[in-house]
């Protein structure tokens, strides 16, 4: 057998073996040494962006609105910091970090109860801790759905809504979820005239609930919502492969055509996936499940071995064995049609149908089950870590956009296998929201997940032409970043981006005066102080800043701060040889001829 046989012949091992382990459930990202005091607080990830640590002086459960009233009273007559965190901790960025370490931290997790549902009005009201998960399977039970959702179901109603998570569609009232609410309850700072707690209840005519449905937790806390919903509804999905040479022609006409479209663009291998995905009448044949592979449950061994391959390839710089990989992953995704089956257990073709509760999210590896296998971004196994770049750019600029990253694969054509390596670059469909901090107007959302070094210090592959992607969406196309899944440097400026900005911080003003609810993050992600970079040795390597000089990268390692090569006002981390010359990232392989001989 050739070495490239047995190379794909151990990948293909390792991905049944990804398929056959169990469930677990990782742990609570609070985590607290006496008691519920002197805790810290993660993401789900482990690692913050500035790979700080956050620390409370305690933590706190409620399982009612009477309790959240009681705590938050308490906490703003004796001056405290206050921060909400939900079950499984999915915001990036330090959302979650109360102002010093005496802070309090108000936990979700008990406010789980789904309180009415009211099938005549097609309403659902849930408190703020309920996941998407239990929405959607309570909602089927009543005979309604929610039309649009994230794909992950781990999330909480209160963090999807705080950060502005969104489904993908162009259709309809579009693709937030906040845009489906149709009342609302927060709990936020009071006066000693009022308890020192204010409870208010809000309507769609309420002006103050465009503020509220995208707070970014700096508001109080949502103690309850009350959601729109529709009659349960079947969908028919089917995968197309296509070459990408016409993706900038396309992408804003397949998104119209089709209800819940989305698209998985591959740009190395120069392939798009094209997400055909429309509501059929009801009572269609079919009882398909969407269960994605990524997010189902991976045994904690397989993860570290797929963490020691990556490493290993990053390294060598040895793009040829990520593009390899990546080509092999990419290949068994599309064999398994992403997760798709037709019963619930197998895949006998396209189209699949099915109900929209079994179809519209997944998330398995959260169940409950022995604990051999977890969620492959859990920070308690040596397996995958990654950052995440997110956002969205206007329908009008997104042709110029695509088209910018195609010319950088021209000129590298390896550079993004390792992007490839986790499903490539997923183009959601977002639409214009009356949210203060929602979508300004209607766009494409990109989302792209990559390496990180566990050494912060340590240059990933391709540093440079993921750093000018990221600043050709931030600064040449005034992307939107997502509140809950980016870097420091996306939120550069970010305000001024939104045109009712403003109005969001007057709401703000008046709802948490003293801001017991900001910390030092969010007021720099709002404008309210400088220093959202953090400007040291490195600090470009991780997003913290954008590079002005040799030593925001990694200069004993070879990268140095330059122009980039497509946006020459993008300033990036480039690997040089002595003499001042683009390195090759491998030396023993002529990867961009081996490339061409894969690819074609």
């Amino acid at each position: 057998m050739s070495s490239l046989g047995q190379k794909i012949l151990r990948l293909n091992c390792l991905f049944l073996l990804l398929l056959l382990v169990a469930h677990c459930t990782p742990d609570d990202p609070i985590t607290c040494t006496t008691g519920n005091s002197n805790c810290t607080i993660t993401n789900a990830y482990g690692t913050f962006p500035d790979r700080s640590i956050c620390r409370a002086g305690g933590a706190v459960y409620p399982t009612t609105e009477e309790e959240l009233k009681a705590i938050v009273a308490t906490a703003t007559r004796s001056g405290l910091k206050m921060k909400v965190a939900t079950r499984s901790s999915h915001s990036i960025p330090k959302l979650v970090c109360p102002g010093g370490e005496d802070g309090l931290l108000i936990s979700t997790e008990r406010l789980n109860k789904v309180l009415n549902i009211d099938t005549a009005a097609m309403t659902m009201t849930v408190q703020s801790g309920v996941t998407l998960r239990d929405l959607i399977s309570e909602a089927a039970e009543a005979k309604l759905a929610l039309p649009y959702t994230p794909y992950w179901w781990g999330l909480t109603i209160g963090g999807l809504l705080g950060t502005g998570s969104h489904g993908s569609t162009l259709w309809g009232k579009g693709s937030s979820v906040h845009d489906y609410i149709t009342e609302l309850t927060i709990v936020s700072p009071g006066t000693g005239a009022d308890g020192f707690v204010k409870v208010r209840s809000l309507k769609e005519s309420d002006e103050e609930l465009k503020a509220v449905k995208v707070s970014l937790g700096v508001l109080g806390v949502i103690s309850q919502v009350t959601f729109k919903l529709e009659p349960l509804f079947k969908r028919s999905i089917t995968y197309s492969t296509k070459n990408d040479s016409n993706l900038g022609d396309e992408v804003v006409s397949f998104g119209r055509e089709h209800e819940f479209a989305d698209i998985i663009w591959y740009p190395t291998q120069q392939m798009a996936v094209y997400r055909i995905d429309d509501r059929v009448s009801s009572n269609t044949s079919g009882n398909g499940l969407y269960n994605f592979i990524p997010f189902r449950p991976t045994s904690s061994s397989l993860l570290g071995l797929m963490r020691t391959i990556e490493y290993k390839q990053e390294s060598l710089n040895d793009a040829y064995g990520k593009c390899l990989s990546a080509m092999f992953v990419t290949y068994i995704l599309a064999e398994k049609a992403y997760g798709l089956t037709n019963n619930g257990s197998l895949f006998t073709g396209y189209p699949v149908i099915g109900s929209q509760h079994r179809v519209q999210a997944s998330g398995t590896c959260l169940d409950s089950l022995p604990d051999v296998g977890t969620c492959a971004w859990d920070p308690n196994v040596n397996g995958l870590f990654f950052h995440q770049s997110t956002f969205s750019i206007a329908l009008p600029s997104v042709k110029n956009f695509i088209e910018d990253v195609q010319n950088l694969v021209k000129l590298q054509p390896e550079a993004l296998c390792g992007t490839e390596l986790y499903n490539g670059i997923l183009m959601r469909y977002v639409t214009a929201s009356n949210a203060y901090l929602g979508k300004q107007e209607d766009a494409i959302d990109f989302d792209i997940t990559y390496y990180r070094s566990k050494d912060p210090l340590t240059p990933r592959l391709y540093e440079d032409i993921l750093e000018e992607i990221e600043q050709l969406a931030m600064f040449k196309y005034g992307a939107l970043p997502h509140w809950g899944k980016n870097r420091n440097i996306a939120f550069e400026g970010v305000l001024s981006k939104y045109k009712n900005g403003q109005e969001f911080l007057k709401v703000k003003n008046t709802y948490d005066p003293l801001g017991f609810f900001s910390s030092d993050w969010t007021d720099h992600v709002l404008g309210l102080k400088d220093g959202l970079s953090i400007v040291k040795e490195g600090c470009a390597l991780e997003g913290l800043c954008r590079c002005t000089e040799d030593a925001h990268c990694a200069p004993s390692k070879d990268y140095y701060c330059r122009p980039g090569k497509v946006y020459s006002d993008a300033r990036v981390c480039t690997r040089l040889n002595s003499d001042g010359n683009l390195l090759k990232e491998i030396a023993t392989e002529d990867v961009d001829e081996k490339l061409s001989v894969q690819l074609a």
